[in-house]
């Protein structure tokens, strides 16, 4: 008797599943997001303490990937830049706070 391989051959082009790939592109717009607007805080020269927040979520989601204090700072972020965009801050539009808005639904 021959024998029959266990493997099955799987399809080519398809690595990861939908739900996978989705889930990879909304944690990497997180962290973009989170990263864009320290750095619109930086130059902004404002926010100290909710800057050094941002940092210290980035790092601690780039370690354990759990998105919960980096949500919190992001949304304490958001309504900050309302009041920048409402200053007439420059650098800050209200592309970019529409832009956080969708990262945060």
């Amino acid at each position: 008797m021959a024998k029959v391989s266990a493997k099955t051959a799987a399809p080519k082009g398809k690595t990861a599943t939908p739900a996978k790939t989705k889930k990879a592109s909304s944690s990497d717009e997180l962290e973009k997001t989170a990263e864009e607007i320290l750095k619109k805080l930086q130059s902004l020269d404002t926010h100290k303490q909710l800057q050094a927040d941002i940092e210290w979520c980035i790092g601690s989601y780039r370690h354990d990937k759990n998105p919960v204090g980096l949500l919190q700072s992001i949304k304490q972020s958001h309504a900050v830049l309302k009041d920048e965009l409402a200053k007439k801050s420059k650098g800050i539009t209200a592309k970019f706070v529409s832009d956080v808005e969708k990262v945060l639904k």
